[in-house]
């Protein structure tokens, strides 16, 4: 559908309709506000669906629901749109933007958070804290709770308590029908464990509940290193990680710093081998013991310290704005030598800003039969790369940067990846297992045989 088709289309009397039942906002083409709407948390991304809508409740996601199936557009939501490269063409597609449902609130005795859709995860971990408690939340402070979860959720907290999606006990959504439900073990329990993993592609979730943990301390930190030693480092590291218990969870990074200003003056402008790792045990006199192999390399700077559980949503020291940038990762099967020889080579001297191998294993690894569609991941580590994009012109340069990377970790690549760190698009037999992938379509087929959800990754 060209944009005369889908402006002419989205001006049909029916939006006059519409736009008296909304507490929220239809924006269309052409709106003074339009650009604002559209836009993403990556700014590189350029949206352009046929309309944009901002519901403010639960009624306004029902009524654009409606409208816009019985008009024949495709619909997809998004929180803060942190992974909206993988969206594609929004061509006939009707964006609808969830931040406007804002609302955390905490059961301290169920040890629950209810969550609506519009809440991002720093306001998850502050009013999680205030009861002593913590949820499974992403290492990025501004990442939408709703999207994280339903790809699955990978935590500072994961090898211990597993993938995030596993902790829902409850989602509700409207889904293509334009019915409102509310699912969990005993109510449409196939939507129910196909939304834990699944992605977007079932219903336009307007708030999910998930467990909590009685966690008020870890002990975490990062180690610096230059980054011509980061051969050594990092291979010292990969043996490490193979045998610290569950309640450890570590990354390897390269960083790569630009001499901005926003970055401390002893790292800026400077490129680093960083170890970050958190213990979520309850004896740091172990958590120290456990860390020491890692301080005996001697950093250049070790911030190593017992914190309060709301500073892990600032370890990873990823931006906490919306910026313009290239990202996209890979799930690995083995880390061996010549896999990080690689990852040096491929990275130092790029123009890539900070790269990574994230610690999988443990209780990410481990299968329940009560799990959702991302039971567990194999893989015991996951690739990540980020290119910062000051200025257009460098567009096709750091995207190329990225797919190098990421290809160059091919020989050693598991068969499935993470939803979440997968920003470009994938075939769906790289995300799920085959058996889920095809009990996706099914519950897929049974609740929207239209198409008319769309997601980040597509089940076919």
């Amino acid at each position: 559908m060209d944009n005369v088709m889908q402006l002419a289309e989205v001006r049909a009397p029916q939006v006059r309709d519409v736009r008296a039942n909304l507490v929220g906002e239809l924006v269309l083409p052409g709106d003074s506000n339009w650009d604002e709407a559209r836009l993403a948390w990556h700014l590189a991304v350029d949206q352009r669906p046929a309309a944009v809508a901002i519901p403010e409740n639960v009624h306004d996601v029902i009524e654009i629901v409606h409208w816009a199936g019985e008009a024949g557009f495709q619909i997809t939501a998004q929180g803060t749109g942190h992974n909206a490269p993988a969206l594609g063409d929004l061509a006939g597609t009707v964006l609808v933007k969830m931040h406007k449902l804002k609302g955390v609130d905490i059961d301290p005795d169920a040890r629950i958070a209810r969550v609506n859709a519009g809440a991002i995860w720093i306001e998850v971990v502050h009013a999680a804290a205030e009861h002593g408690l913590a949820a499974l939340a992403g290492s990025s402070p501004d990442v939408g709770v709703i999207g994280y979860t339903l790809g699955g959720g990978l935590s500072w907290l994961a090898r211990k308590h597993g993938i995030g999606a596993n902790q829902v006990v409850a989602v509700e959504l409207v889904t293509a029908d334009g019915e409102f439900r509310r699912v969990d073990r005993e109510n449409d329990p196939d939507l129910f464990w196909a939304v834990r993993g699944g992605g977007g592609a079932f219903g336009v979730v307007t708030a999910i509940e998930f467990n909590l943990f009685p966690i008020t301390e870890v002990y975490a930190g990062h180690l610096f290193f230059p980054v011509e030693r980061a051969a050594e480092v990092l291979r010292v590291w990969r043996d490490w990680t193979e045998t610290v218990p569950d309640e450890i969870t570590s990354v390897g990074r390269i960083l790569q710093l630009p001499p901005i200003e926003e970055i401390p003056e002893p790292f800026r402008g400077k490129s680093w081998a960083v170890l970050q790792a958190v213990y979520s045990g309850d004896d740091f006199d172990e958590a120290k013991r456990l860390i020491e192999p890692l301080r005996a390399l001697g950093a250049a700077v070790d911030t190593f310290d017992v914190m309060p559980i709301q500073a892990l949503s600032h370890l990873h020291m990823d931006p906490e704005e919306p910026v313009a940038g290239f990202a996209d990762g890979q799930t690995l099967a083995v880390l061996e030598d010549e896999t990080i020889d690689a990852w040096i080579d491929v990275v130092v001297g790029s123009p890539l800003v900070a790269t990574e191998v994230r610690q999988l294993g443990g209780a990410v690894a481990r299968a329940k039969a009560e799990n959702g569609a991302v039971a567990s991941f194999q893989a015991p580590y996951l690739a990540f790369a980020v290119a910062m994009m000051p200025v257009p012109e460098m567009r096709e340069m750091l995207v190329g940067a990225v797919h190098d990377f990421v290809a160059k970790f091919e020989p050693w690549a598991h068969e499935h990846t993470y939803l979440n760190f997968a920003e470009g698009r994938r075939q769906a037999k790289t995300l799920w297992t085959e058996s889920a992938h095809h009990r996706l379509r099914r519950v897929k087929a049974a609740y929207d045989p239209r198409n008319v959800i769309r997601s980040n990754h597509p089940l076919d």
